[in-house]
């Protein structure tokens, strides 16, 4: 399916469910093809919701366990006011 640039700005939903449905759209612009809206390939081997947002939270677990500071805020802060004097 060709269309001009124009008529894929008012009707890009439409051309973006052709495309879903495996028909490839052309865009153009002063009837030079410019664009190509083609239905997205399924994701092979990657890490898909779920399991991407269970991985995330172990990260998290595992940053959080290992950021315990050494000294507090306040020794900090003591600290680099002492190296001022």
């Amino acid at each position: 399916m060709v269309r001009s640039l124009r008529e894929s700005k008012a009707r890009l939903s439409e051309l973006v469910e052709a495309a879903n449905s495996g028909e490839d759209v052309l865009i153009t612009v002063r009837g030079k093809i410019k664009a190509r809206l083609t239905r997205v390939a399924p994701a092979s081997g990657a890490v898909q919701g779920r399991q991407w947002a269970r991985e995330l939270k172990a990260f998290q677990k595992s940053i959080a366990a290992s950021a315990v500071p050494e000294m507090s805020a306040g020794q900090i802060l003591d600290e680099i006011r002492a190296d001022r004097c």
